[in-house]
């Protein structure tokens, strides 16, 4: 295991997560704060109950951003490290498909939908590395080496391309080569790039402690994905020792029929 890297300052690293929602994204917020981290989390819409709750519970720091917009991650990333410090460990939480292009046939799916979902889920992913990786490059390595972590949720689409789901899997299986292709470039430079294939339905917390997917229903026996638990598997990568670093780790519930 791996210690995490301070800020050049010597103050507390700063972790960015990038799509700000109440399943994965905030799992990975409390819980990078629990471990001493200061939390920065980006979405569009920064005032949604779900960021604002994160602002109360472990003094996550809200920022307003479209990840699909070029100009606007390059100023996040500013801000951030501005205001908190170099972010070392990244994180691009963004689904990208849109509703309307599900179970689309071929012959049916919307060639203005199909580019949204690329620009939304794959571009916003490289955007946000490019930026990551300028950034982390920009600071010099811990005692060990180490610049950071960059990582990027995925589905199962990046490994398998699903009927009437052309647009998600092109975003998914851009996302995987976007992975590899920066692990082998940046890893050598000390930083860790890794993506996670989400096989199921993540079922977030209710206030009344109940679990549930908006498509999938509610959680029955564990068979859908605790957001906790991916969390604690995205903070295991980023303290992953360099001699064994992962590239893809797919994550699918006991019951998940693969």
């Amino acid at each position: 295991m791996t210690s995490t890297p301070t800020s050049s300052s010597g103050t507390a690293a700063v972790a960015l997560i990038v799509g700000g929602g109440p399943g994965i994204s905030a799992s990975c917020a409390r819980l990078f704060a629990r471990h001493g981290l200061r939390v920065a989390v980006a979405a569009r819409d920064p005032d949604k109950p779900v960021m604002l709750a994160l602002e109360r519970e472990c003094n996550v720091r809200r920022f307003a951003c479209d990840a699909a917009d070029p100009a606007a991650i390059a100023g996040l990333f500013a801000a951030v490290s501005r205001d908190l410090g170099t972010p070392r460990l990244v994180v691009h939480n963004i689904d990208g498909r849109a509703m309307e292009i599900l179970r689309k046939p071929i012959t049916e799916a919307d060639p203005a939908l199909v580019r949204q979902v690329l620009i939304d889920s794959a571009f916003s992913a490289f955007l946000v590395g490019q930026q990551a990786a300028s950034t982390m490059l920009r600071e010099p390595p811990d005692e060990n080496g180490l610049r950071g972590t960059i990582l990027f949720t995925n589905a199962s689409a990046a490994i398998k391309g699903y009927p009437k789901s052309a647009a998600f899997a092109m975003a998914c299986h851009a996302k995987a080569g976007l992975t590899q292709s920066m692990a082998r470039e940046l890893m050598p430079q000390g930083i860790h790039v890794a993506h996670v294939p989400i096989d199921g339905a993540v079922g977030w917390v209710r206030e009344d402690g109940s679990r549930q997917h908006r498509l999938a229903g509610s959680d029955e026996n564990d068979n859908l994905l605790h957001p906790d638990h991916i969390a604690a598997t995205y903070w295991n990568l980023h303290q992953q020792h360099r001699s064994a670093w992962s590239v893809e780790v797919v994550l699918r519930p006991w019951l998940e029929n693969w």
